[in-house]
């Protein structure tokens, strides 16, 4: 099906006015047709009882006389009985074996049928149309009395009904017409406007809209283009500062990669090569790590307006996760464990967000669980329930981080000084960490574990009910 250019198509206030104004002309014709119908029946009803007391006036001056009937009206009393201004009247009085008594013999029109003794009809005399009346008596003998009017008088009436009548709605329905098209543009106004806005609109400026809204269709119209614009803006930033951030963190592993690689070109001796491609081996595995550290946390920005949250199951999420870190745990010498598995715990949240911000927060405590005092480290993982949720806590026994460290390594970038000692993390794990919390509408908090020896991460999760 194709479909019309717009130039061809209406505009939405002529829809609007052709709408709102079709079924009320209809509404208006119809009431029209029936008030003028009532009218003229009722009309036609004051003339058919004017006719019949002629009739019956006429009837009222047939006597009986020895020789047999006889009308007693004089030529002058027959012009009063039977005068009208605008119309002519016809009469004729028959006997009962038809014989005309008085009047016009020509005139002609149906009889009642028994039992009735009147019947008004329809008929012509010399040409011209009529409206009869026939009127049967039988005092003081059978005989019948017809009156035959002319109809000018009725059509003039129907005429003039039907001018006054109709031609007043058709002006109103016009005035009408006018005023809806002019209220209608009025109010269709600001959604004009707001079209005009959008269309000189430059496309990196994502700024809301000013909407002068007069209902509020047009306004929720102007509220959703500014959500709209806003989730752009904000897709828009996440993605400035994704790429911000890969180019700031990625720029020192990548300059010490090639340092590496041209030290190692420069000398001759295998044993040189070996220790800097093992080297830059590290230094590799430090950038992929940073790498999807910094997909994570645009996958977090991401997520603010497209994650859905539903009931997790935290202790099987969580044992699964400690489950695949006890391998590196080893490896390093550290002891991990972990308490409250023993009964079921169904938050509110996401897998993927529970699992990465759950692996992100075991990565920092494996990598710091180290005392000063040589002891072996240990990171311990918890879940209690609170009265305002779920409590999801990793331990560790390292260095920890005193109260401005800890504000401080909650934004972006910013990496703790004894990361920085270690030479490990580009400051992101608990920025995601804290992301992560906020787009399940969670709490992130750091704090001194117990005994004053490490740090406490936790996130407060909601409950399922």
């Amino acid at each position: 099906m194709t479909e019309l250019p717009l130039a061809g198509r209406p505009s939405l206030r002529a829809r609007l006015v052709r709408h709102v104004l079709l079924p009320l002309a209809l509404t208006w014709l119809l009431g029209t047709a029936l008030t003028v119908a009532v009218a003229y029946y009722f009309a036609q009803k004051a003339f058919d009882r004017a006719l019949l007391d002629d009739a019956y006036a006429l009837a009222s001056r047939v006597r009986a006389q020895p020789q047999g009937l006889a009308l007693e009206l004089s030529s002058r009393e027959m012009s009063t009985v039977l005068f009208d201004q605008s119309e002519s009247i016809y009469f004729v009085v028959r006997r009962g074996d038809g014989t005309v008594l008085a009047g016009h013999p020509g005139l002609q029109a149906p009889l009642p049928r028994s039992p009735a003794y009147i019947r008004f009809s329809e008929t012509v005399y010399e040409g011209r149309p009529l409206r009869s009346v026939v009127v049967i008596q039988d005092e003081p003998d059978d005989f019948v009395v017809t009156v035959g009017q002319t109809t000018r008088s009725r059509k003039a009436l129907l005429r003039d009904v039907l001018l006054y009548s109709v031609v007043p709605q058709l002006l109103l329905l016009g005035l009408l017409a006018f005023w809806l098209r002019r209220i209608i543009g009025q109010e269709l106004r600001p959604l004009s406007d707001l079209q005009h806005s959008v269309e000189q609109r430059d496309a990196r400026d994502l700024r809301p809209l000013s909407v002068s809204a007069s209902s509020r269709d047009i306004a929720q119209l102007g509220a959703a283009i500014n959500a709209l614009l806003a989730r752009l803006d904000h897709s828009l930033q996440a993605q400035r500062e994704f790429s911000g951030n890969v180019a700031h963190e990625l720029r020192t592993p990548l300059a010490g990669i090639r340092a590496l690689a041209e030290y190692g070109l420069a000398r001759s001796e295998p044993a040189v090569w070996r220790e800097q491609l093992q080297r830059i081996g590290v230094s590799e595995a430090r950038a992929s790590r940073l790498v999807e550290q910094l997909l994570a946390l645009a996958l977090a920005d991401e997520a603010d307006t497209g994650v859905r949250n539903e009931v997790v199951a935290l202790d099987e999420l969580v044992r699964e996760t400690v489950l695949r870190y006890l391998p590196r745990a080893d490896a390093a010498g550290v002891d991990l464990g972990v308490q409250g598995l023993d009964q079921p715990l169904r938050v509110i949240g996401n897998d993927a967000l529970i699992e990465g911000l759950l692996g992100n927060l075991l990565d920092n405590a494996l990598r710091h669980a180290r005392p000063p005092s040589g002891q072996p480290g240990t990171v311990t993982v918890e879940l209690a329930r609170e009265p305002g949720g779920v409590r999801l806590s990793v331990f560790d026994n390292g260095p920890g981080l005193d109260a401005q460290e800890r504000r401080h390594l909650l934004q972006r970038g910013v990496r703790g000084l004894h990361a920085q000692r270690l030479g490990e993390g580009a400051g992101l794990g608990l920025a995601i960490v804290g992301k992560f919390a906020e787009v399940m509408g969670a709490s992130f908090e750091l704090r001194d574990a117990p005994g004053g020896h490490g740090l406490h991460a936790s996130v407060l999760l909601r409950a399922a009910p």
